[in-house]
């Protein structure tokens, strides 16, 4: 009845994969390659969770 209100984990996943690219972005900018590298393992391991999501829900 209130599925609108439900929270989205779709959302939730791409928010966080954003913050963790634009996270890794910094990071380059401030000359820290291992930091940079490591912060964008984590962005795309996010993003292979919200393509397992998304390929579920069709």
């Amino acid at each position: 009845m209130f599925g609108f209100l439900a929270p989205n984990p779709e959302k939730k996943l791409q928010a966080n994969y954003q913050k963790l690219l634009e996270q890794a972005m910094q990071l380059q900018r401030k000359g820290d390659i291992k930091g940079y590298s490591l912060k964008t393992a984590e962005a795309e391991k996010v993003r292979s969770e919200l393509e397992a999501l998304k390929a579920n829900s069709d």
